[in-house]
């Protein structure tokens, strides 16, 4: 696989980039519980601590990446794979995506980790990729060393890396690609 594009998976009749982080912790409290009733998608599975855990790994995302010389302009990112991930569409009942190219994603507000940034940074285990988020440059040498986990481990029985992620910490490169709702 070498598919240097990043996908956003979402659901058709919401659009997409819809981000919880960008909502206060009432609303986002509120929407979380409108997803859990709902049970429909995997979404629908998450504790109930979920957005506490969430902003903390947010936290700890942009300080490492700040750290690593980026530039976010968001306190919290959006989030799409590195490579298409078939697994993803699962998640929604009308699945739809977005695609954005890898020249398109400007290294300064863009990071990645080996895996979704809750287990990646949660799991323990001996991984040196745990607990790590990488610039654009260097997630191509955890590439190059660890392969693409979309093809090693398609059914998740070999850990919860089944994607890479990306982190997008800014606004201006999913604009063109959100959708205006009436």
């Amino acid at each position: 696989m070498t598919d240097l594009k990043a996908y956003h998976y979402f659901e058709q009749s919401l659009g997409p980039f819809r981000n919880l982080s960008s909502l206060s912790n009432e609303e986002a409290e509120t929407v979380t519980q409108q997803i859990n009733h709902q049970g429909r998608n995997f979404a629908s599975q998450r504790s109930t601590d979920y957005m506490t855990i969430r902003r903390a790994l947010e936290q700890r995302a942009y300080e490492q990446f700040k750290a690593k010389g980026g530039t976010p302009t968001n306190r919290y990112p959006h989030y799409l794979t590195l490579g298409a991930c078939e697994w993803l569409s699962s998640w929604y009942t009308e699945p739809d995506l977005v695609m954005i190219l890898w020249e398109d994603l400007p290294a300064e507000v863009v990071s990645f980790t080996y895996g979704d940034l809750f287990p990646t940074m949660r799991y323990m285990d001996d991984k040196p990729y745990r607990k790590q988020i990488y610039t654009k440059d260097e997630i191509l040498a955890v590439i190059q060393a660890y392969g693409w986990p979309q093809e090693w481990n398609r059914q998740g029985e070999q850990g919860p890396e089944r994607y890479i992620e990306v982190q997008v910490w800014d606004e201006r490169i999913i604009q063109p690609h959100q959708r205006i709702r009436y």
